[in-house]
């Protein structure tokens, strides 16, 4: 830390949030107090000493009058805390936040929600990088549309293959009701599209506590959200606007690895089952929900190979228990309308005695 940084204890604004002891701050080259803070960037960093070099060259190519950038080291042990304490140096706007133990995504998100001050803001992934300006034209069309939050495309990187990922919803600029995106059942809609960095949103989003994550998930950690967005924001928009790039494949990522944290995808299915039931609109909506939840429960079983041995034995009777706790008159007709390859698979696990596991 350079002389005059400023470093504060975060430890009562994070002290509710399971999983996570304290925090500190590195300000650096933050905005001062009286300085408008047009757009927050919350950027969780966790062992990715390859990537992050990319991740935070294309923050300055984005980096504005008004933009702060909230770098999370969530307890990293290899070379990443070094880069971020470089680039609260040399990167305007940057406040670099480190956790002393390692809190998961979702925790290092809400980390840097509690820490941003920004009209809107955004997210960003510390392994991922962003096309110059990107952020500013995001910006500009939320701002324009006054929408409550927007959703961008992004563009998919594996290896050196690059596609564009669409946000799978129809109209382009026009401001809507989040909730009519959730259906139909059957088809991609905006909640299969859950990614928080493919978009921008308001900081009144904050101010009615529907931008925070659920502490402590440390897989699907965007669905309870995702769907919690559609379900009570005001109005939302598709603006495409693909400058975002997401880096697939990379060895570190949860996606990648097949141990017991991903199965935290039960428990995040669980709570948007548990939310949707209790919504105006519970009957239309749940059988999507029920759908969604089939859908990944079927893609986790059809590659348990990936997984060691204890957690596949853990996914089966935990995916079991989940398929006996969903209304079964829904899940009946969410069989009958599935493919057959799916639901031979998730016939079979129903079949088998539901465990007393409900959490990874």
């Amino acid at each position: 830390m350079r002389p005059g940084a400023a470093r504060v204890n975060t430890a009562d604004a994070q002290r509710s949030r399971k999983g996570l002891a304290r925090a500190t701050v590195n300000a650096g080259r933050r905005p001062n107090v009286t300085q408008v803070v047009k757009l927050s960037v919350v950027v969780p960093f966790f062992n990715v000493q390859t990537y992050a070099p990319d991740a935070l060259r294309s923050l300055h190519a984005n980096a504005r009058d008004g933009f702060e950038f909230i770098l999370v080291d969530d307890c990293s042990s290899d070379g990443t805390p070094a880069l971020l304490e470089r680039a609260a140096e040399e990167l305007p706007g940057a406040v670099h936040v480190r956790h002393e133990r390692n809190g998961g995504l979702a925790t290092a998100r809400n980390t840097g929600i509690d820490a941003a001050r920004g009209e809107y803001l955004t997210f960003m992934d510390g392994d991922d990088w962003l096309a110059p300006g990107h952020l500013a034209r995001v910006l500009a069309a939320i701002e324009g549309l006054g929408c409550d939050f927007v959703r961008t495309d992004h563009v998919q990187c594996t290896g050196r293959n690059r596609s564009v990922q669409r946000v799978p919803h129809g109209p382009q600029g026009e401001v809507l009701d989040p909730r009519a995106a959730i259906l139909p059942a059957d088809r991609s809609t905006s909640v299969d599209y859950p990614f928080a960095w493919a978009g921008m949103y308001h900081r009144r989003l904050v101010d009615r506590g529907l931008l925070h994550f659920t502490d402590g998930l440390r897989t699907a950690e965007d669905r309870p959200w995702i769907w919690r967005l559609h379900r009570e924001a005001d109005t939302f928009a598709a603006v495409g606007l693909p400058g975002l790039f997401y880096r697939r494949g990379v060895a570190t990522s949860l996606t990648q690895i097949g141990d017991v944290r991903q199965l935290d995808f039960i428990r995040a299915f669980d709570q948007v089952l548990k939310e949707t039931a209790r919504d105006r609109d519970a009957d239309l909506l749940m059988p999507k929900a029920v759908r969604t939840y089939c859908a990944i429960i079927a893609h986790h079983v059809g590659s348990i190979e990936r997984f060691e041995p204890a957690v596949a034995r853990k996914l089966r009777s935990m995916s079991a228990a989940a398929l006996h706790r969903m209304p079964q008159g829904v899940l009946d007709d969410v069989l009958h309308s599935m493919d057959t390859e799916r639901a031979v698979r998730l016939r079979r696990l129903r079949r088998r005695p539901a465990g007393p596991e409900v959490a990874a």
